[in-house]
């Protein structure tokens, strides 16, 4: 095998001699520290990994979600969220905004955003991928939504001040500024059969080549998206 090797190689102008591909780095197995401290058995902060609602008030009709008016979703969640949208409320503008989304408005001024189709959950069906600005921030509310038994169920909720949202495969990838120059956050969901809605599978800090300094989202933003992005934060070292 070794001579068939070296004349095939010498036929094409080489010598046949094998070359070194330089040192090979030491292989490091990981390290565990503190040994001694026991292994904690629940966390300690409330993250809310798991999001799963059922929508009430908003029919399927024929469990086809392209039958189902975004802004009828929206309104729900609004009316859900009267602290959040109301006069004076953070998002009180995207309340008022509400109204050019209906017939005869200002299609310009209405904060939901086009919706997006794809099936996520390998149902084989399409599922719903929603967006809405949180005025009169910067922040941009995404929601995804699939159907069982009928039901509007949401599967997945974010808010965040957002450069990019991306769908790939079974998964949502949203894109945000960093205050790290250069910098931005990468954040999935990915669905997961078990638990029947989206996880946050990863959470990244990733070089964009550029040097822009760029704000992250106000103290403002909801307390869910918040407490995500804090444990997070644990998780990932930022």
């Amino acid at each position: 095998m070794f001579t068939a090797f070296t004349a095939t190689t010498a036929a094409c102008g080489d010598t046949g001699g094998l070359h070194g591909a330089g040192p090979t780095p030491t292989a490091v197995s990981p390290v565990r520290l503190w040994p001694e401290l026991p292994p904690a058995s629940s966390p300690a902060f409330e993250i809310g990994e798991v999001e799963r609602e059922v929508i009430k008030g908003v029919g399927v009709p024929g469990g086809d979600l392209r039958k189902v008016d975004p802004v009828a979703i929206v309104r729900t969640e609004i009316t859900a969220s009267p602290d959040d949208y109301l006069a004076g409320a953070p998002y009180h503008e995207t309340g008022e905004r509400m109204a050019d989304c209906a017939t005869g408005g200002n299609r310009a001024r209405c904060p939901v955003l086009k919706p997006y189709y794809r099936d996520l959950t390998g149902d084989g069906r399409d599922d719903l991928t929603l967006g809405f600005r949180q005025l009169p921030g910067t922040l941009t509310a995404v929601r995804v939504y699939t159907v069982e038994k009928g039901r509007l169920v949401r599967v997945m909720r974010w808010e965040d001040a957002m450069s990019a949202v991306e769908l790939a495969g079974r998964s949502v990838i949203i894109r945000s500024p960093s205050e790290v120059a250069g910098y931005e956050y990468r954040l999935q969901w990915t669905w997961d059969a078990n638990q029947r809605a989206m996880l946050l599978t990863h959470d990244e800090m990733l070089r964009t080549g550029t040097t822009k300094r760029s704000a992250r989202p106000s103290p403002s933003a909801s307390a869910s998206a918040s407490a995500s992005a804090s444990a997070s934060a644990s998780a990932s070292g930022r």
